[in-house]
């Protein structure tokens, strides 16, 4: 089934939601790690050159409408460029960037290969690719060979095989391909992260995490990116959306940067719901009825790191559930939950609290005390600018702190190697739930390299 996932989407249209996408053991092609080739460096720690400001061009006007309305409200980026497939989204966002900045920005539509013009145009730094699943790797691919840096919506790839190409270009181009996973950059992400790096959670030992959100009524809404995710469910059937939940996770466990995901099993429940759902409600005149899905309601899958840690990933997007990543991290120092935020640590007067003890979360006045003490400075300095912005204003502090490192040709927070390992478990977990829930080795993508890095640090 997987083998032939790639050539299904070969003629998708990459911005029209209406166009459908038509012991261990090792990953059928992949094994844990493949051998950098002749004439490629790694890109950890990749710095560019510094500039003034940073030009910016668009494909996909769905998402990227609001990825571009965020970068209008930083002072140091310039819209060169829009593209996407329909006209009408493209000429929408050409019109507020002249509203907002008064200057129209070129517009590339109407065809399915325009956005290669765009791409190979001489006056962009970086391309944010914000289409449909199947055209992030060929964008992405096409954008680092022209000497763009590639920021592209989650997840970045589908196939272990799509996630090597990725790395290999960006170490061969010596150019940024950073996955655009804004939930990295949340108050509660961040605050978690601070805590982490300044010892308040102690040894690391377990974390849990997910993407669970009620889309039911948006994967049969025409002309959204419902649309197309919902093809997935019938081709896959395993964890189909992994990063929004595993990347804050990765982060605070310093995966890549002194620890790395070394093997999952997953398994996944009987899939009930979408069918159900479409059964009931007869969406669209009931133009879906023949269509049979894969993927069970609930896929869970464990991963075991190197250092030996564990982490639990859900997926579910089909069943009666409020929304929640779950967010949770337990050490020795302490535990977190999220969905609502929820503390307990280990030594409460360590921390001049009013608890006693580690038996039950921290009253409000004593979290309200930690988070004073650790709200991440990038949250601090960002906050007002970020009100009103995408998702709580994430997507604003995620922006700003991507564009800022290539203002100043610093390395990303998250480099290609993030976004190859925490999108390569789509298709692990397929694997696993395939073969009854066997181990799966993931592969490293850092060839090594995360053995001798540095977590990251805390910036402000």
């Amino acid at each position: 089934m997987l083998a032939g996932l790639g050539a299904s989407f070969a003629g998708a249209a990459y911005a029209s939601a209406e166009t459908k996408a038509g012991g261990e053991q090792l990953a059928p092609a992949s094994g844990p790690s493949r051998l950098r080739p002749v004439g490629q460096k790694p890109v950890h720690d990749l710095v560019t050159e510094p500039r003034a400001r940073v030009r910016a061009g668009f494909i996909g006007l769905s998402r990227g409408l609001s990825l571009l309305t965020d970068c209008l409200n930083i002072d140091f980026t310039d819209i060169v460029a829009v593209c996407d497939l329909r006209t009408d989204r493209a000429e929408a966002a050409a019109v507020l960037c002249e509203k907002k900045r008064g200057k129209r920005p070129a517009i590339y539509s109407g065809t399915e290969a325009i956005w290669e013009q765009m791409v190979d145009r001489g006056d962009l730094d970086v391309v944010y690719v914000a289409t449909p699943w199947q055209w992030h790797v060929p964008m992405s691919l096409r954008t680092m060979e022209r000497g763009k840096h590639a920021f592209l919506e989650v997840a970045a790839a589908i196939t272990v095989d799509d996630c090597w190409k990725l790395v290999d270009a960006s170490e061969r181009t010596q150019r940024h391909c950073v996955m655009l996973e804004n939930c990295c950059y949340s108050e509660n992400a961040l605050f978690v992260l601070n805590m982490v790096r300044q010892g308040v959670f102690g040894e690391l030992t377990h974390a849990e995490c997910a993407y669970i959100h009620d889309l039911r009524s948006m994967l049969f809404s025409l002309g959204t990116e419902g649309d197309w995710r919902r093809d997935y469910h019938w081709q896959l059937n395993g964890n189909l959306y992994p990063t929004h939940g595993l990347g804050p996770v990765a982060q605070y466990m310093g995966v890549g940067r002194g620890d790395q995901f070394k093997f999952l099993v997953s398994m996944s429940s009987p899939e009930i719901g979408l069918t159900k759902y479409r059964d009931v409600h007869q969406p669209n005149g009931g133009k879906h009825r023949d269509e049979k899905y894969l993927c069970g309601d609930m896929n869970t899958s464990i991963i075991k790191t190197e250092l030996g840690r564990t982490i639990m990933l859900q997926h579910d997007v089909v069943s009666p559930r409020p929304y929640s990543r779950i967010n949770a991290l337990s050490g020795t120092g302490g535990t977190f939950f999220d969905y609502p935020a929820r503390l307990a640590v280990n030594d409460p007067k360590l921390h001049g609290l009013e608890a006693t003890g580690s038996h039950e979360w921290l009253n409000a006045k004593d979290l309200a005390l930690m988070r004073s003490k650790f709200t991440h400075p990038l949250w601090s300095k960002l906050s007002e600018q970020a009100r009103g912005g995408g998702h709580g204003g994430m997507d604003f502090v995620m922006n700003w702190r991507h564009l800022d490192c290539l203002r100043q040709g610093l390395t990303p927070d998250s480099v290609v190697y993030d976004a190859a390992a925490w999108s390569c478990l789509i298709e692990l977990s397929a694997h696993s739930v395939a073969a009854g829930s066997m181990p799966v080795a993931i592969p490293d993508f850092t060839r090594g390299l995360w053995k001798t890095l540095s977590p990251l640090a805390i910036v402000g």
